[in-house]
């Protein structure tokens, strides 16, 4: 990499999931010797090691992407290698989108090729549009043609993924069937078609609890083997999700100050889980819950938010303070029926917890 390269990488906001994590995806090809799939980069045992995290043979440490059970990313990277499409679902926030963009990196060492569904998603997005001073000047044509992520990752032989799939028209949904079961794409108006190379494949994710969402057809869902990605299943699980990953986007948007601590990431996400559950986490109060999701990615968000807080307007140590304002937008959705719980939630459970006084003034000043 060039010198000037080097310094345009640095610019970046976000890299892709393979420009970050270049130096493992490397070191895993290296010493992949297992039965790899047509056009994969890595194997099949590779890619979970990736995903997962782990120690290789020459002592290269592999960093976890996700964190939770193995065998759910073990299926769906099998399924990846069999002639199914696959389909993450799940609540907002159980990592559906990271999980996606990290096997299209380890598999066909390609992210980019994605379709973001949303309700104003049009059939060209997954098939093909044209260019339309071509198409008037010269009339249908290759060279008028213009080629969608999904046409790209059949011609090449690589993953292509949909997010959000259920916030897409039923319709335009639809014209993935033939995509799926046939493994071609007609273009009608060249009287031609393109068949998928080996090593295509479709990764789509979707949850059923925002608004906007479109139920798959019977016929698609037929197409799709579906993983569900379930929410972290402990505390501690859910604490190392957001550590990880607020220490990750501190360092990408280079902000000055301390790694946030343990314990401030911890009330928060303990916070979250209690109102997400409905009940304390000793189990011996009940709770009215908001109603948002209170993900894991929104605990992130907060965490983060109060970082750069801390750096730019604090000493650079992450305080109640930093983290109030984040937490009380992430719970209060509705102004009226989630001030109320968010309120009831700060007198009987926060006011009342050993250690939690500097939280519960900073939350109430702000309400």
């Amino acid at each position: 990499m060039t010198t000037t390269m080097q310094n345009q990488a640095t610019e970046i906001i976000r890299q892709h999931a393979e420009q970050q994590f270049a130096d493992e995806l490397n070191a895993l090809a290296e010493q992949d010797t297992r039965q790899k799939p047509p056009s994969w980069k890595l194997s099949p045992w590779s890619v979970v090691t990736y995903l997962l995290g782990g120690t290789l043979d020459n002592g290269f440490e592999i960093t976890p992407k996700y964190i939770g059970n193995r065998r759910l990313m073990e299926i769906a990277v099998a399924t990846l290698a069999t002639d199914r499409a696959l389909l993450l679902l799940g609540v907002p926030g159980t990592a559906k989108t990271w999980v996606s963009e990290h096997l299209a990196a380890a598999i066909s060492g390609d992210s980019t090729l994605l379709v973001q569904g949303t309700a104003g998603t049009a059939e060209e997005a997954i098939r093909y549009g044209w260019n339309y001073a071509q198409l008037l000047a010269k009339g249908p044509s290759k060279e008028a043609l213009v080629h969608s992520p999904v046409m790209r990752a059949m011609q090449l032989g690589q993953i292509a993924r949909v997010e959000e799939l259920t916030r897409i028209p039923a319709d335009v949904q639809d014209t993935l069937i033939t995509i799926l079961s046939e493994k071609t794409l007609p273009v009608p108006e060249l009287n031609s078609e393109i068949q998928a190379t080996k090593g295509f494949n479709i990764i789509a994710t979707a949850n059923n609890r925002d608004k906007g969402v479109n139920e798959l057809s019977s016929a698609l869902k037929r197409r799709f083997n579906t993983v569900i990605l379930p929410p972290p299943a402990t505390a501690d699980e859910e604490v190392t999700i957001v550590q990880q990953r607020v220490a990750s986007l501190g360092k990408a948007l280079e902000l000055p100050a301390d790694p946030p601590a343990l314990e401030e990431i911890r009330r928060v996400v303990t916070v979250f889980r209690e109102l997400r559950e409905g009940k304390t986490s000793d189990g011996k109060t009940k709770i009215k819950s908001p109603s948002g999701t209170l993900s894991t990615a929104e605990a992130i968000s907060v965490v983060n938010s109060g970082v750069a807080l801390a750096a730019h307007f604090g000493d650079g140590q992450l305080k109640a303070t930093d983290v109030a304002s984040g937490l009380t937008g992430a719970i209060v959705k509705d102004p009226v029926q989630d001030s109320i719980v968010w309120k009831e939630y700060l007198e009987t459970v926060v006011k009342e917890r050993d250690g939690w006084k500097d939280i519960y003034r900073s939350c109430r000043d702000i309400l």
